[in-house]
């Protein structure tokens, strides 16, 4: 069995598509910090390469073992949405943005990748983990719903109504046959 601590990097503030973009993490909520590093198990910690998951995974590692950052753990690329809000990519692209958010899948930004490449990737970095009973991993909200996604057995469109604030923990279980969903946008 491995058990995954999905953490979700602190809040960048952003109000523009941020997926590759390597924006800061605003980590000055100390008591969040010093909560979520309480209540997360002695278990080593990976991050995505990407600063905002990188400074959160150091801010919360205490003494536990940090693990090599790994690409594969990389928000979703937007391609050429990078930087720009919702309402110029829905100017842009309206069907395109359509069918990206309401059908994940196939669609992928120009220069971007879709729903379901975006997946296949984190799947990867998570397949390497396996080995270990227990890992923190500090990422992105797209990558910690794809997981939530293989654990419930959802569509894409299903998964992205679940909310995953800043600094929150989702648990996934993998028993060796079956994913599972525990806690989901716990904020110690």
């Amino acid at each position: 069995m491995t058990r995954f601590w999905w953490v979700r990097h602190g809040p960048t503030h952003q109000k523009i598509f941020c997926g590759w973009r390597d924006v800061p993490a605003d980590l000055s909520d100390h008591a969040a910090l010093q909560r979520l590093r309480d209540f997360l198990p002695d278990a080593p910690v990976i991050s995505s390469d990407l600063i905002r998951a990188r400074a959160t995974a150091d801010a919360i590692q205490g003494g536990r073992q940090r693990l090599a950052d790994d690409p594969d753990l990389r928000e979703f690329h937007y391609g050429e949405w990078e930087g720009l809000d919702w309402q110029a990519v829905a100017a842009g692209w309206p069907d395109l943005s359509r069918e990206y958010w309401e059908k994940p899948g196939s669609a992928a930004p120009p220069g971007g990748e879709s729903w379901d490449a975006g997946a296949a990737r984190v799947g990867r970095a998570v397949e390497r983990l396996l080995a270990l009973p227990e890992v923190i991993v500090v990422a992105h909200m797209g990558v910690i719903l794809t997981q939530l996604q293989r654990a419930w057995a959802c569509s894409g469109a299903e998964v992205l109504a679940q909310p995953i604030a800043p600094l929150s923990v989702a648990q996934v279980d993998w028993d060796g046959q079956d994913w599972r969903a525990g806690l989901i946008n716990h904020c110690p």
